[in-house]
């Protein structure tokens, strides 16, 4: 459908009829296929398919590892460029430590919703997440409070750094308010944060 006027499959899961896709990509070949999972199919798949591997928000020293496993499965399709790495984090810039408390505990504050405490439970007993979720991480899309993304704009920045250093090239923030979060986010994070030295 990106490279196309009409696209039609007729597949094991899905059938597609004379597709109409507009507007095209402008990204040559295409854009950059990102996908996560923790699931070792998933992760074979992506090696295999995808360019880029996207995931859920852990501390650098845990990301670290899945990006050299991913690497690994790479490595089995020698045709293929070297995969890129993403990582979701929810950011919480603020100039001291106790405004930053105060804003972990108004967006963690699950007990306005009992639907929610029990989307949660669901959630866990479905999944086959390779790490613990607690209530906490969850009240938080995808872990979010994990990358580390939480501080001072000093703090934050040298996390962003740590993150790049590990082989993260993108950062899928998150935050709430989001407007005036990721105004905070650029004006005070985004300069000190320098291109590392080749």
């Amino acid at each position: 459908m990106w490279t196309n006027e009409q696209f039609s499959l007729d597949g094991r899961y899905y059938t597609i009829k004379d597709a109409h896709l507009a507007p095209k990509p402008v990204q040559r070949p295409w854009p950059t296929l990102y996908a996560g999972g923790e699931s070792p199919a998933a992760k074979d798949l992506i090696a295999r398919e995808c360019d880029a591997y996207l995931m859920h928000s852990d501390p650098p020293k845990a990301l670290a590892p899945k990006i050299e496993d991913m690497r690994a499965r790479r490595a089995k399709h020698p045709e293929l460029p070297p995969l890129r790495f993403g990582v979701a984090g929810y950011a919480i810039v603020r100039s001291s430590d106790a405004e930053v408390k105060r804003e972990i505990a108004r967006i963690t504050d699950v007990r306005a919703s009992a639907r929610g405490y029990a989307s949660y439970q669901d959630f866990i007993k479905g999944s086959q997440l390779e790490t613990q979720v607690s209530l906490e991480d969850y009240s938080v899309s995808n872990r979010g409070l994990r990358t580390g993304l939480v501080g001072t704009p000093q703090q934050v920045a040298e996390q962003v750094r740590e993150l790049e250093r590990i082989g993260i090239d993108l950062l899928l923030l998150q935050s709430s308010p989001q407007r005036e979060e990721m105004q905070r986010f650029s004006e005070d994070v985004f300069p000190l944060v320098k291109p590392l030295p080749m």
